[in-house]
């Protein structure tokens, strides 16, 4: 029989969408994949040189647990060029993926009872790995109206004596919201007032970014000890298959994260940890045109969607996706399927679109849907005049 543990696990969302939409595809039927968040992009070719000089190099053997030496003080010199933060190597562990780092994270620090912070939406994954720690997620709930940002005041009222960990994204999957410096200074000083209160700040969309600047709130002094500051080299840099994550905290909280890696997966893939030394040492001007990219398309399915009646929408700043209120056809009876929720509306897009999408409640959200437009302009057409034909 299954453990507890494993049958309290709900599946990824995510995942699981396009598991639906790849057994369609097998059926014959024409699915555009609106579900997943990787960039369609090929990794750009200096990373994938690095990769084949380490086969030449012969790096083939087991890698240390917490990441090459000279990977980590790529990792401390990245950190301080884009965020302006000091770490030593000792205060840096590299993953396997920053999904690996964020569980490390949440298994090192958190007991049984203990309360997580997840300001709403959240990656799907934070709430499944806050549950698999044994501790409780705690949803903050924000909207479409307020660009999907919490406020001070929210965040002050959900801290309980029980409060340990609370995760921040920005820019944000699955809304694409950033934080500015100002509204995350703001947050610090509620969290200032809680000691025991620990902050995740996942920023592997960084790069990702239409104008807003980045901000690391482990860049508050009074904050740095107890951020944990998660990155990695999936998105920017067309790596998700790579698997390479990091983290950068205090040395103690680092070393929790070593032992646990050690007994879980030891040290990551050496040759994707040779050619994330180029990656994050190259200067950002060498992805910028995937950024570009990615901004082009924004306005155009923002542009798009804008046309669809119901659909009700935020800006994003950074990521690659959008995020609508679809609540708008609740209660309705489309195609002869009544709409109850987000859950109903993914899969009618799904089934009579042909358009994968994720619902909103894998994010904390259940008014909303999550479209990736991380996929050409042609299938980004195509999509949502195939949504707007369904929903007539």
């Amino acid at each position: 029989m299954l453990s507890n543990r494993i049958k309290s696990l709900p599946a990824s969302a995510t995942l699981a969408m396009a598991a639906k939409a790849r057994e369609l595809k097998v059926q014959g039927i024409d699915i555009i994949g609106l579900s997943l968040g990787e960039p369609d992009f090929n990794t750009p070719e200096f990373i994938k040189d690095a990769a084949i000089q380490a086969v030449k190099d012969n790096y083939n053997s087991y890698s240390p647990v917490d990441g090459y030496a000279d990977l980590k003080s790529a990792i401390c010199e990245k950190f301080k060029r884009d965020n302006g933060l000091e770490y030593q190597a000792s205060q840096i562990v590299v993953s396997t993926g920053a999904k690996q780092s964020i569980a490390n994270v949440c298994m090192v620090l958190l007991d049984p009872g203990d309360e997580v912070l997840l300001p709403a939406p959240y990656w799907v994954s934070y709430s499944a790995i806050a549950t698999l720690a044994e501790a409780k997620p705690i949803i903050i709930p924000s909207s479409v109206d307020h660009d999907f940002k919490i406020t001070p005041e929210q965040l002050e009222a959900a801290i309980t004596p029980k409060t340990k960990l609370v995760m921040f994204n920005s820019p944000n999957n699955p809304s694409g919201t950033i934080y500015t410096e100002e509204e995350y200074r703001e947050l610090g000083v509620v969290l200032q007032k809680y000691p025991n209160i620990y902050i995740l700040s996942d920023e592997i969309y960084e790069h990702i970014n239409y104008g807003t600047p980045h901000f690391s709130i482990a860049a508050i002094p009074e904050l740095y000890e107890r951020t944990i500051t998660v990155n990695g080299v999936a998105k920017a840099f067309a790596m998700t298959g790579w698997r390479i994550g990091y983290i950068g905290a205090s040395e103690w909280i680092a070393k929790g994260c070593n032992k646990l890696q050690g007994q879980m997966t030891s040290g990551s893939n050496c040759i994707a940890q040779r050619a994330t030394i180029a990656a994050i040492s190259a200067p950002t001007s060498k992805i910028q045109y995937m950024v570009d990219e990615f901004n082009k398309r924004r306005g155009l399915i923002l542009n798009l969607l804008s046309k669809i009646p119901g659909f009700k929408l935020n800006e994003p700043q950074g990521a690659f996706y959008v995020f609508p209120d679809i609540s708008y056809y609740f209660g309705k009876t489309i195609k002869g399927k009544t709409i109850q929720n987000a859950n109903d509306f993914a899969l009618l897009l799904l089934e009579e679109a042909h358009v994968a999408t994720v619902t909103g409640e894998a994010f904390g959200n259940s008014e909303c849907i999550r479209i990736s437009y991380a996929a050409s302009e042609d299938e980004i057409e195509t999509a949502v005049e195939r949504i707007k034909n369904a929903l007539i």
